[in-house]
């Protein structure tokens, strides 16, 4: 973490250089969600194979989260992130000459361990040199720059398939999008080159290559069992919206065009709370956003498994997809959060692959859950089961965030450096990971 003061952190110089290839990336990324499960339609697949093809994206997130932590240590965020965008662009050339559904998943496969990668690079960047009194909204900017992507790219794909008719098209807004990463990536500055070096730099890399993935999470194993679960329930939840919501919209018979859309105006309300959510967190606690945004995720899956087979289904899709979208928004950047509150700052990359990995693990089975619920029964009845865990992740957070991180609201008459022990803002009081 950086030696400066809180107030004279360069945010200025820092912050195109930190958010601008991250919103390029996600832009990439919201470009295709959408479209997956349509590309698999039209290559043959069924609509439990779709939503299994869908769910490749999330479990290539996991698979990347094995090499992440050590890479990122080994190589710097910049050099991580730029073979990242490389191998994203591979899996996108995969996913266009697929002839079959699943080749197409493999080309998925390799964008979802693209986007681990690169979202590690960033997120340990921050956990590291942003000031704890300013993490979560840090944290949940950089959060919002995700959903800034998942915003347009939607809309860019409505755009493309407009004007050719052609829904595999939307691939190639990602390959322009991991270009214009990579651009951004070489020619501005470093964010490391800005701000003071972390301390214990010097004996980073040893600790890493000592510790890998899986010891990392033998260590910790007390708070990813714990902790972890529950945000393992709550990547799912938001898993299970990106890939449920596509299904949905084939299942009632929307149009491409007309899906991306409604994923892409609800993404403009995930959107808008990014900071709001962030700045709740410093000021009143981690539990003031993430048990809403669960109760509110969980709520709205129940509800959308009841509105399959009525006469306006697809107003009602509309309609839940923006109040899925409300709840998501509270929450932006609190797993982030939570895992930068618990990690080393000195060298967080191994705890963060580790809490990655966890968050990820839920996330990729998720969409598994929803394919094989869907085969065995219905749509319907995989989002009932789908709110049914929401709540029980909203459970967990309020069971365990007030063990492993401070969650009382600071004092009023208190500077937003002045939190004592136990406090909202940095989460310092919250004990470090260790071994049981």
């Amino acid at each position: 973490m950086s030696d400066a003061p809180a107030d004279r952190f360069p945010w200025r110089q820092v912050v195109v250089a930190a958010f601008l290839p991250t919103i390029l990336f996600s832009i990439g990324e919201g470009a295709i969600i959408p479209i997956i499960p349509v590309v698999a339609d039209d290559l043959g697949a069924g609509l439990a194979a779709a939503g299994l093809i869908s769910a490749m994206l999330v479990v290539g997130e996991l698979l990347g989260d094995m090499p992440a932590g050590s890479l990122v240590a080994r190589i710097g965020e910049r050099y991580a992130m730029i073979g990242a965008a490389v191998l994203s662009i591979v899996g996108v050339l995969v996913s266009v000459l697929a002839p079959d559904p699943w080749l197409l998943g493999v080309g998925i496969l390799l964008i979802g361990v693209a986007t681990a990668v690169f979202a590690l690079a960033r997120h340990a960047f921050m956990a590291s040199f942003v000031p704890p009194m300013y993490r979560a909204r840090a944290l949940s900017t950089l959060g919002g720059t995700t959903r800034l992507g998942m915003l347009i790219g939607p809309f860019v794909t409505a755009a493309v398939i407009q004007a050719t008719g052609v829904a595999a098209h939307a691939f190639w807004i990602h390959l322009a999008a991991c270009v214009a990463a990579i651009i951004a990536l070489v020619v501005l500055h470093d964010p490391e080159d800005i701000v003071t070096t972390r301390p214990g730099q010097g004996a980073r890399e040893a600790v890493e290559e000592e510790r890998g993935l899986f010891r990392t999470i033998v260590a910790n194993r007390r708070v990813l069992a714990t902790l972890g679960t529950g945000s393992a329930l709550v990547a799912a939840l938001r898993a299970s919206r990106n890939v449920i919501l596509p299904l949905w919209a084939v299942s009632i018979g929307l149009d491409e065009a007309t899906t991306a859309i409604i994923i892409g105006a609800a993404a403009t309300l995930d959107f808008g709370l990014f900071y709001t959510g962030g700045w709740i967190m410093d000021r009143f606690g981690r539990l003031w956003t993430v048990v809403p945004s669960m109760i509110g995720l969980g709520s709205f899956h129940l509800l959308l498994a009841f509105t399959h087979d009525l006469d306006q289904a697809q107003l009602w899709f509309a309609a839940i997809a923006a109040l899925l979208s409300l709840s998501n928004g509270i929450g932006a950047g609190v797993l982030m959060t939570l895992g930068a509150d618990l990690a080393d700052p000195n060298h967080p990359a191994p705890f963060l692959g580790a809490w990655r990995f966890t968050n990820d693990t839920g996330a990729a089975l998720a969409p598994l859950i929803i394919a094989g619920v869907t085969a065995l029964a219905s749509l319907p009845v995989a989002a009932g089961v789908m709110g049914v865990l929401g709540l029980l992740g909203a459970l967990n957070m309020r069971v365990y965030v007030p063990r492993y991180v401070a969650t009382r609201r600071p004092p009023r008459d208190a500077g937003p450096g002045d939190a004592g022990p136990g406090d909202a803002g940095p989460g310092d009081g919250a004990p470090a990971p260790s071994a049981d």
